[in-house]
């Protein structure tokens, strides 16, 4: 994220252009199954096991919903696909419950990276940008407005949830905005948990046989494309603006 910012001094239009081209690609070619998803390992199947996971939370009962929110939490930290997680609990938990259980699990998992991305990594981030003005400036720029863009990065799907968590921590972004900024996930998590409840059965979460609702594909592709652009937009002002501010001080 800092290193995003930092490029931003010299190239601001290409990275929009480079970012709304990918932003592009992402709404023709993207599914909602595996938008989050990651490809599988020999001898280790993470799809697999958050999918047994899910099998043995259905199974026991009253308890399901804090063991699944205790799972999303330690899977976000883990970087471990959240998608079967959202789209499963659509299945065992309907579309309600599901997306109640799946906006706690993933906001405390966030919140739980950010603090591990914060005191393990911030001290020496902060030790390397005392010897650069012009870093140091952007990254108090962008925590002054750290609620907008930790907002708008989660209303878009091109930025990745799991390393998003940790780049922030480095940030100069406060704890409170980051937190406050999760309720981006909210439409989302709704509309995954939706098309996750559609599969019916756990065995056809992620796979080409889960039923899809193109009208729901479509409006998490426009809302994450109009999010991508606003970010991107807004995060190149900021640094534009501290930099300039830096230069005439």
């Amino acid at each position: 994220m800092m290193d995003l910012i930092l490029r931003l001094r010299n190239r601001p239009l290409k990275m929009i252009a480079w970012l709304v081209i990918g932003a592009i690609s992402f709404l023709l070619v993207a599914s909602p199954a595996l938008a989050q998803s990651t490809g599988s390992s020999v001898g280790f199947n993470p799809q697999d096991l958050l999918r047994s996971a899910l099998q043995w939370i259905e199974s026991v009962g009253i308890i399901g919903g804090i063991a699944f929110i205790a799972i999303y939490i330690i899977a976000t930290v883990a970087f471990l696909p959240g998608s079967i997680l959202t789209l499963g609990a659509g299945v065992v938990f309907g579309v309600l419950l599901g997306a109640v259980y799946v906006f706690v699990g993933a906001t405390l998992g966030a919140i739980a990276a950010f603090l591990v991305g914060r005191y393990l990594a911030r001290g020496w981030i902060s030790k390397k940008i005392e010897g650069n003005q012009k870093f140091a400036a952007i990254d108090k720029a962008v925590a002054k407005e750290g609620f907008k863009i930790v907002l708008l990065t989660r209303l878009s799907p091109v930025f990745p949830f799991n390393l998003l968590n940790y780049a922030f921590g480095i940030t100069g972004v406060s704890l409170r905005d980051y937190a406050l900024g999760s309720v981006g996930m909210i439409p989302g998590t709704i509309m995954y948990v939706y098309i996750g409840s559609l599969a019916g059965d756990l065995a056809r979460i992620g796979t080409e046989s889960q039923p899809t609702n193109p009208t729901i594909q479509w409006a998490i592709r426009i809302i994450g494309f109009i999010a991508t652009v606003a970010v991107t937009v807004y995060v190149t002002r900021i640094a534009r603006k501290a930099l300039a501010e830096k230069v005439d001080t």
